[in-house]
């Protein structure tokens, strides 16, 4: 029987070109926000933490000028919506959104696509006078990195016996991830890691680039059955 392809896609960075937690405090510019950034890639603090701690500087009176602002701001990566048409087509391939980024921006820019597939991301409660983000996919008992959206909780799911995972992303927080999947595609910090730790990896650019990998990988896959 042949594996069935999990696509587990990154957002930020990933789908889109920039990464929106760094555009929101760039606009917005909560004083200390660049320390608590710092930390987070230099992997001082978790990052449920850091980005905790960078909403909480920001009142909750914002949440519609930033969903405006970024909304506006984003840039998708090139062939993201022919990537979800090309999914919906294959049986054999499942896709997964796996995102660090927060249901209130999240949504809205992914709306125009019409995804039918899970969206795994962090919540936002407005109700205090400052951002609250809360954790609904926390990590599992064998995660102890405090990730917040835990991406290796939500990659575990899926039974490597019938299933061949592979991780899509461009950093450190796809790091975890790309350590356990079966294959790897990446770009940016996530691709110069990939190569240092000899990971099974292709780099992309474009989400044109994604599917010629995903067809490729079928191939091999059909292969082996």
């Amino acid at each position: 029987m042949t594996k069935k392809l999990v696509l587990f896609c990154d957002f930020d960075g990933t789908i889109t070109e920039k990464d929106n937690i760094v555009a929101i405090m760039k606009r917005f510019a909560p004083p200390g926000w660049e320390a608590i950034a710092d930390q987070v890639l230099g992997q001082q603090i978790s990052v449920r933490e850091g980005v905790g701690k960078m909403f909480a500087m920001l009142p909750s009176s914002l949440r519609q000028e930033i969903i405006d602002f970024i909304v506006k701001e984003t840039k998708i990566r090139p062939g993201f919506a022919e990537f979800v048409q090309f999914c919906r087509q294959e049986q054999q391939v499942e896709l997964l959104i796996t995102s660090g980024g927060i249901d209130f921006f999240l949504e809205p820019i992914l709306e125009p696509f019409d995804l039918t597939v899970p969206i795994y991301c962090n919540g936002s409660d407005f109700s205090g006078d400052t951002i609250t983000i809360t954790w609904p996919h926390a990590c599992d008992e064998h995660c102890a990195n405090d990730c917040g959206m835990c991406k290796t909780s939500i990659i575990r799911q899926y039974d490597p016996a019938n299933y061949y995972r592979v991780v899509i992303g461009d950093s450190i927080t796809d790091l975890a991830g790309a350590k356990i999947a079966d294959f790897v595609i990446a770009r940016s910090l996530l691709q110069e890691k990939c190569a240092e730790l000899k990971l099974a990896y292709e780099p992309f650019t474009t989400f044109f680039d994604v599917i010629d990998i995903v067809k490729s990988l079928q191939t091999k896959l059909e292969a082996k059955a």
